[in-house]
């Protein structure tokens, strides 16, 4: 196997053929913006499942909006590292702003991507759920939370490349977490593809209409 996968698309079809079992359970496939998008299309294309979006957003510390304090997700789900928290010495009302603005980020990104369409109903269905990849995992676990809050009868989470000690903490809440890589030193989930170019909305919207 190469150590890195030449885009999103081509780790979708590497991730496909680890699911092929999950085929005949007739799942819904929940891609998470945007780079999880393009992957999560292949696996429904492969599966000849129905597609949709899970928005969860991570919460980025002040002044280093990549480095995630916590995520939020719809079904009001918000997930905090507290130690990180008082490490940047937040005051209530600075995590308050902080949280507000992704919430808008995120109701924006849902109405972008849904229109006026209603999600798909998930409720007693197997529901995979990808990224592209997964570093720390924060998103990872708010989506997984929102979308066991509707019931589902199992979720499994799929990524291109995840850290090792993540899979452990995502598995305790997941039914099932399949990678495709799981190196160890985990870098940036970019330097396990060729081409990581960033997706835009219009490509998810693009996506999810196909």
């Amino acid at each position: 196997m190469n150590s890195t996968f030449k885009n999103r698309e081509d780790a979708g079809k590497q991730l496909a053929k680890l699911l092929k079992n999950y085929k005949k359970q007739n799942p819904i496939i929940l891609g998470m913006p945007r780079g999880g998008v393009p992957v999560a299309y292949e696996i429904a294309k492969q599966l000849k499942a129905p597609l949709d979006v899970i928005v969860s957003r991570k919460i980025g510390a002040p002044g280093q909006e990549e480095f995630a304090i916590g995520a939020i997700a719809p079904g009001n789900i918000m997930i905090l590292d507290q130690a990180l928290v008082s490490s940047f010495s937040l005051t209530k009302e600075e995590l308050i702003r902080l949280v507000d603005k992704e919430k808008k980020e995120m109701n924006r990104r849902i109405k972008r991507f849904r229109g006026e369409k209603p999600p798909l109903n998930v409720k007693n269905r197997t529901v995979i759920i990808v990224d592209d990849g997964i570093a720390t995992g924060r998103t990872a676990l708010a989506a997984i939370r929102a979308v066991r809050k509707q019931k589902p009868k199992s979720i499994v989470l799929a990524a291109g490349a995840c850290a090792p000690d993540t899979i452990a903490m995502l598995e305790k809440e997941a039914d099932q977490v399949i990678c495709v890589m799981k190196p160890s030193p985990f870098f940036a989930v970019g330097s396990f593809f060729d081409d990581f170019g960033q997706t835009t909305d219009e490509e998810v919207v693009e996506l999810l209409k196909k």
